[in-house]
């Protein structure tokens, strides 16, 4: 369980406190995936899943029935599908706040250097030129870091997943 903190808890606690708003609540929903990820240890195949995708999933899961236990059930029955379309909608943010956890830990892995440019490309929608014109750093580095870069986290995704990307 060491390991498993050590590799994905930073990142699962923040994904769990931005998703659920509330650090106290996420810390009491980390312990329940932890207690899930001690149970359900002897299924997880690494060749299906990375152990933080693995993990955010089933932190995902938790995360969704925190969510439900706070939210009344509606008494109108007309505001059913109202609900059902907001529950969609509320799904898919929580997918995106997923990947965005997940690809922030890959991040955290990459050197500095290579990881706040990408930040800054993808996250803050500079152009490489803007790049190098708000770090100082030329623009021919900032291409070579960004492809290393992207080169790495490609490698990341690929270790993670179990899969050959290109």
């Amino acid at each position: 369980m060491a390991l498993v903190m050590e590799a994905c808890g930073r990142t699962v606690l923040g994904y769990l406190t931005q998703l659920l708003g509330d650090r106290a609540t996420a810390e009491d929903v980390l312990q329940q995936v932890l207690l899930e990820v001690w149970q359900r240890g002897p299924s997880y195949d690494p060749d299906r899943a990375g152990l933080t995708t693995w993990v955010l999933t089933i932190a995902r899961s938790r995360a969704i029935d925190e969510l439900r236990r706070r939210v009344p059930e509606p008494i109108d029955p007309t505001g059913l599908a109202l609900r059902a379309e907001a529950e969609a909608q509320s799904d898919s943010e929580i997918d995106r706040l997923l990947e965005q956890w997940r690809m922030a830990g890959l991040l955290a892995r990459l050197p500095r250097e290579e990881a706040n440019l990408l930040r800054l490309r993808f996250y803050d929608g500079l152009s490489q030129s803007e790049i190098a014109e708000h770090t100082g750093i030329a623009l021919g580095t900032v291409k070579a870091r960004m492809v290393r870069g992207l080169c790495q986290l490609r490698d990341l995704v690929e270790a993670e997943e179990g899969v050959s990307v290109g």
